[in-house]
């Protein structure tokens, strides 16, 4: 459970919820979280519909509709008994994003926690499509949160790329690193095609690799992101790795025994596919641990 509040200002958080197995994960942190920051919860569950359905089977609906409010009040008792106040939500209708997206900006929430895929999440899928699309359209950072991960604020991983994407990212793990007296690890990955991820640090060998110009550009950042966390009094360690991205973002992950990884996101966009093959989408979709997907502003 978070000792800390991340941030200055968490007055308002947006929990979806679809009652699945996979939303455990973000109902816990999300209860967690607005107890820890005092902030007032928003619980929001969609019933997937569509005009032709409502005609056809309004008993359906209606059903699965009263299904979902009893879902929500029982995340409501969950959060009383931890001394949160919790609002619910329930709407019908077609491309439940829409509907979260609507709540945030209607609520000015600051950030909205989800699980990493819904009850039509098949297993073989890194990421459900609503989260994908709820991450490209929301208007506030996403905490994705899996099933069994825990949110405790303690080694927090940073990937960089030197873009304005990755500015964000930066700014918000130092910020929440320095709120919460936290481990930050920053990492830089060169590309490769090498089978497993390697350091590049101190191998010779290793460096020949990949280019001089590409390990200077991810020397460089590694040290100011490094220097600039040091300024805040953070705990920072820097590490320059080659191979497939994602891989060496969630190894780096597993070994640092991080409970988050943040992540900028290209800010808001309407590409439905928006993360379908990204760096962040296989990140997402395969790490052990929690991701905060930040915007770029």
């Amino acid at each position: 459970m978070a000792q800390y509040c991340p941030a200055a200002k968490l007055e308002k958080l947006l929990l979806s919820t679809d009652g699945s197995e996979f939303s455990e994960g973000a109902v816990r942190e999300a209860i967690n979280l607005s107890k820890t920051c005092s902030s007032r919860l928003l619980a929001v569950s969609v019933v997937e519909t569509n005009p032709e359905f409502e005609i056809m089977a309004p008993q359906l609906v209606e059903k699965a509709e009263k299904e979902a409010r009893q879902r929500l009040e029982a995340v409501k008792e969950r959060a009383s008994k931890e001394g949160v106040d919790c609002e619910i939500i329930v709407h019908q209708g077609e491309e439940p994003y829409k509907y979260i997206v609507e709540e945030a900006e209607k609520n000015k929430a600051e950030m909205i926690i989800m699980g990493r895929r819904g009850r039509k999440g098949l297993k073989r899928l890194m990421m459900g499509s609503e989260t994908a699309r709820v991450i490209g359209h929301a208007p506030c950072k996403v905490l994705v949160v899996p099933r069994a991960a825990r949110v405790e604020f303690r080694n927090i991983i940073v990937a960089i790329d030197g873009s304005k994407y990755s500015d964000a990212a930066i700014s918000e793990a130092i910020s929440i690193a320095k709120s919460c007296d936290s481990n930050l690890i920053v990492i830089s990955v060169v590309p490769s095609e090498a089978e497993s991820p390697f350091a590049i640090v101190h191998s010779e060998m290793q460096r020949g690799a990949i280019s001089d110009k590409e390990f200077q550009e991810a020397e460089k950042n590694v040290k100011n992101v490094k220097k600039l966390a040091e300024e805040n009094g953070v705990r920072v360690k820097g590490f320059i790795l080659a191979g497939r991205p994602y891989e060496a973002i969630i190894e780096t992950a597993k070994e640092n025994k991080a409970d988050l990884i943040v992540v900028g996101s290209h800010g808001r966009t309407g590409l439905v596919k928006l993360f379908m093959g990204s760096v962040t989408e296989r990140v997402i979709g395969l790490a052990d641990c929690a991701v905060l997907v930040v915007k770029a502003r």
